[in-house]
């Protein structure tokens, strides 16, 4: 934005302290006039040694005046020089830590975003500020690595399914005698896999950009909905699904929701015991957060493993030999709709085996609700 030039802080600051010291002192010069010479006769009879009145008067208020007035236009003379070295010295030792804020301001303007001020000192404002900046500047390094990691795996996850596509056709047209029925059933595998990653890719964008309408919803009824659909597959892999809960109304988006709750379902069903495995689907209100927790059975899981499942395209071992692999953005899309829901995604490996996922979502108010 273009601004029109205008004076420094700095130099505000230093006038600013030099008017309120020269406000300051002709106050005490009034004060010392008022006060003190005020009681001061104008003029006073000589007396001589004989105590006897002298031929003439002496003028005192104005020799004395005469006296004071060079003197104090000396002293507010004094007290602006000093003032202007002086505001301006403390204006800069005041504004030293601002500069060092806008210094590093620029630098993050220019992508510079590892600096960091580490302003010393006790804390009072600008450390305030300081500390706030630099917090900032970490979360935004951290969201601009991970964005750069997601676009590196989201072209080497969409680049895969063109290559074999491009490998099958030319396969097709060098091999006149390949039988192209398997050709078109791995190229409909493919373009249905490209497909999914698509939409998955635009639903995280979605929920990243936070771009979606509001309303009250029982998270419960979204979690008995989910467990529904998907019981088809259960039934098919051998996995029971149990469920339970209170009603958990919380302010938020349906489909998105709905979508969390399908894709935790989901992963909790595939990534399971091939036989008698178990889902847990259950919701529960506390005073300030309405939870969602998705267990189920499976392999012993190590807690490093855990903690980055919800990664972009992370996947677990057993993922990628299923029929089910997905693209695996399942639960990073979980994670990206609790957080644009104000909620918070909590993955906890099961001693017995399996995994425990909590999404916990801010708490509809009464009021909210009226």
């Amino acid at each position: 934005m273009d601004r029109a030039p205008g004076l420094s802080v700095r130099l505000r600051l230093t006038l600013s302290y030099v008017g309120f010291l020269m406000f300051a002192g002709v106050l005490l010069l009034g004060a010392v006039w008022v006060f003190l010479l005020r009681y001061v006769p104008d003029r006073a009879m000589l007396i001589n040694p004989d105590d006897k009145p002298a031929n003439g008067v002496f003028p005192v208020r104005s020799a004395l005046l005469d006296v004071f007035a060079p003197r104090a236009a000396a002293v507010l003379a004094f007290l602006l020089v000093f003032g202007l070295v002086g505001g301006w010295i403390l204006a800069g030792r005041m504004l030293a830590p601002l500069t060092r804020i806008t210094d590093a301001t620029h630098l993050a303007t220019y992508g510079s975003l590892s600096h960091r001020i580490r302003l010393p000192g006790r804390n009072d404002e600008f450390r305030a500020l300081a500390d706030a900046f630099d917090g900032m500047l970490e979360r935004l390094e951290a969201h601009v690595a991970e964005q750069q990691r997601f676009a590196a795996n989201a072209s080497h996850e969409l680049r895969t399914p063109l290559a074999i596509s491009k490998t099958l056709l030319d396969v097709a047209r060098t091999d006149p005698n390949r039988d192209t029925g398997e050709i078109i059933d791995r190229l409909h595998a493919v373009n249905t896999r490209a497909t999914d990653l698509t939409e998955a890719l635009l639903m995280l964008s979605r929920a990243e950009q936070r771009s979606f309408t509001r309303e009250s919803v029982d998270l419960s009824l979204i979690a008995e909905e989910a467990t529904e659909t998907l019981l088809p597959l259960a039934e098919k892999r051998g996995v029971t699904i149990e469920t339970s809960g209170d009603i958990s109304p919380v302010i938020g988006s349906q489909a998105l929701l709905l979508q969390l709750t399908t894709n935790l379902v989901h992963n909790a069903i595939v990534h399971n015991l091939r036989e008698q495995g178990t889902v847990w689907v259950s919701t529960s209100v506390r005073p300030t957060a309405v939870r969602l927790t998705v267990e189920n059975t499976g392999e012993k899981l190590t807690p490093q493993l855990v903690s980055t499942l919800a990664e972009p395209f992370r996947r677990g071992t057993e993922r990628i030999h299923t029929d089910h692999a997905g693209v695996g953005l399942g639960l990073a899309i979980v994670k990206t709709i609790a957080r644009a829901h104000g909620g918070t995604l909590t993955l906890t490996p099961r001693s017995a085996g399996g995994i425990r996922i909590t999404v916990e979502l801010p708490a509809t108010s009464p009021r909210t609700d009226r």
